[in-house]
């Protein structure tokens, strides 16, 4: 029973990291959804989040100040949730007719923060940001012009990791986005995005949704557009940058966070894993999202049951390369947290343990009914 196990679960991880992607791919190129593109100027509402911000948000400013779009028909609204240094001191610094501070009393979380900054919105199209991500200066003509096409709800940019100081997490951190807008492009040519990067996405005023606040505001309003029948799609050419984490413990607890909002926002909208109503969604849903989110058990299962196959000399092969990599990931969290940094041999295990970690501590924290609906800065 164990030997079937092994190999069921394995076939499993080995689908979610290279059977999965191999299909999209080829799915690209089999079946293809035409995407119009126009260049227009409508009404923008840039919505900046922000907690804390005071050594991010002058430079935020001045980038998007900067953006090659019409100053009248572009709408800056920064959202300070509760934020108890300089941030709206700075926001205030700049004209007024130019930059609205929206002060969000009470901590309530960026996902309820955005909430009441749309409220204030008087943009046809809203694109929100985060205050340490810059954008390239085309930006939002990029994203605004494929909104030509009607059966296009919501657009995310390319979102892509700097790692100035050349760390192992930082490295892998930029590698892992790399694969992820490789996928969005593919999967944008199929058919429809399950989910969008929070600091470069729009959406079209009239499909956005007040979302609860514990749940991933940029997965779930992307759930929400395709099930009001729109399409989620991916834009190459509309560049974010921002710099990649250095330290294990601050990516252990952003992925704790993301991980734990994503688990919460799929059990919201999960009407769309109904492979009946929403085949192509569904499969995303699953293969993408559910099956990964499971990785930490299965992968933790997996080295069970290869304790009941020892008496085998290829098992016994594969038990000590398990062993191997999981320690050498230990060894590279260890030595980030105490050197500041780890070689690039290091980089992927150290990488792949902090990730599953965060996976078991959020698979927990939703059965425990631990929720997150604030955030802090980690820069």
């Amino acid at each position: 029973m164990a030997n079937g196990l092994f190999w069921l679960i394995a076939a499993l991880i080995a689908y979610i990291y290279v059977g999965y992607p191999v299909l999209v791919f080829l799915l690209s190129f089999v079946s293809r959804r035409k995407t119009e593109a126009a260049d227009c100027e409508p009404e923008v509402s840039l919505i900046i989040t922000a907690y804390n911000e005071e050594r991010a948000i002058r430079e935020k400013l001045e980038n998007t100040l900067a953006l090659n779009y019409p100053p009248e028909k572009l709408q800056i609204i920064v959202a300070s949730d509760g934020s108890t240094d300089r941030t709206d001191e700075i926001v205030e610094s700049f004209p007024a007719e130019l930059v609205r501070l929206l002060r969000v009393e009470g901590r309530v979380g960026k996902t309820e923060a955005q909430n009441q900054a749309v409220r204030q919105a008087r943009g046809a199209i809203i694109l929100f940001s985060d205050a340490a991500t810059l954008y390239s200066k085309d930006v939002i003509r990029k994203l605004v012009r494929n909104y030509a096409s009607r059966d296009v709800g919501a657009v995310s940019g390319r979102y892509e990791y700097v790692n100035p100081n050349g760390s192992a997490i930082g490295f892998c951190s930029a590698l892992i986005w790399r694969y992820e807008n490789w996928l969005k492009r593919s999967l944008s040519r199929i058919g429809t995005l399950t989910g969008c990067c929070g600091c470069i996405y729009s959406i079209r005023r009239e499909l956005y949704r007040p979302l609860p606040r514990d749940v991933s505001e940029d997965f779930v309003q992307a759930l929400s557009v395709i099930a009001q029948g729109y399409r989620v799609i991916f834009e190459p050419e509309a560049l974010a940058f921002e710099p990649a984490m250095d330290k294990p413990g601050d990516e252990f607890n952003r992925r704790v966070r993301s991980f734990t909002r994503g688990i919460r926002g799929i059990l919201y909208m999960r009407a769309l894993l109904n492979p009946f109503v929403y085949p192509f969604v569904a499969f995303e849903l699953i293969s993408h999202k559910t099956l990964r989110w499971l990785t930490a058990p299965l992968c933790a299962t997996l080295l069970c049951c290869n304790l009941f196959l020892l008496d085998s000399d290829f098992f016994r092969a594969v038990f000590a390369c398990e062993v191997l990599f999981l320690a050498t990931g230990i060894a590279g969290v260890v030595l980030v947290g105490t050197r500041g940094r780890s070689g690039r041999l290091l980089s992927l295990p150290t990488y792949f343990v902090v990730v599953l970690s965060a996976l078991a501590v959020a698979i927990t924290r939703v059965a425990s009914a631990k929720r997150y609906t604030t955030w802090e800065p980690s820069r």
